[in-house]
């Protein structure tokens, strides 16, 4: 059976490294990358992020349809690691692609997930243990993501919350 594993956890919380050690026993991996270089900042981070991979994934660049991705990998595909859920949201909302709170690569991501090609390492941020955000379209980012990562926690047959580093298995 092919299993879904989503990694949560505050930013900067170990959530990729830990992704990454799921991932490490699998020979024939992908690596879904949902960020793009949009500034210098944003371009080290993602330069770090290839460095801290090994030589035997694939990446595949994706920031808008990581199900069209998924529809998309290699039959000898084992194990997919997309990261990440939240940047890949924001790309949309940049993009304007949810409208009145619907999205069809959202929707197309969601439908894959009932039947995935693979073992999938998804990692997303919890972005709802921190403060209220003081306007309306980060508390409309907030709220979205945090729908989203309920959906995915509940198709996710493990549930993995990054602290500090630290795994702690919560389903």
């Amino acid at each position: 059976m092919k299993r879904i594993t989503l990694v949560t956890g505050g930013s900067r919380s170990g959530k990729s490294k830990i992704a990454l050690n799921l991932a490490a026993p699998y020979e024939n991996k992908i690596f879904i990358a949902t960020a793009e270089a949009t500034d210098d900042e944003m371009l080290a981070r993602i330069e770090r992020h290839r460095r801290e991979r090994d030589s035997s994934y694939v990446t595949v660049e994706e920031p808008v349809d990581p199900g069209m991705a998924l529809r998309s990998l290699p039959e000898k595909t084992e194990i997919a690691v997309l990261d990440c859920i939240t940047v890949w949201l924001g790309n949309l909302f940049y993009r304007e692609k949810i409208i009145d709170g619907a999205c069809p690569e959202i929707d197309g991501f969601l439908d894959i997930l009932d039947s995935p090609p693979c073992h999938l390492i998804l990692v997303t941020n919890e972005i709802g243990m921190g403060v209220i955000p003081a306007d309306a379209a980060t508390r409309h980012f907030r709220d979205i993501a945090g729908g989203l990562n309920q959906q995915l926690a509940e198709r996710a047959h493990e549930v993995v919350l990054s602290v500090s580093g630290i795994p702690l298995r919560i389903k």
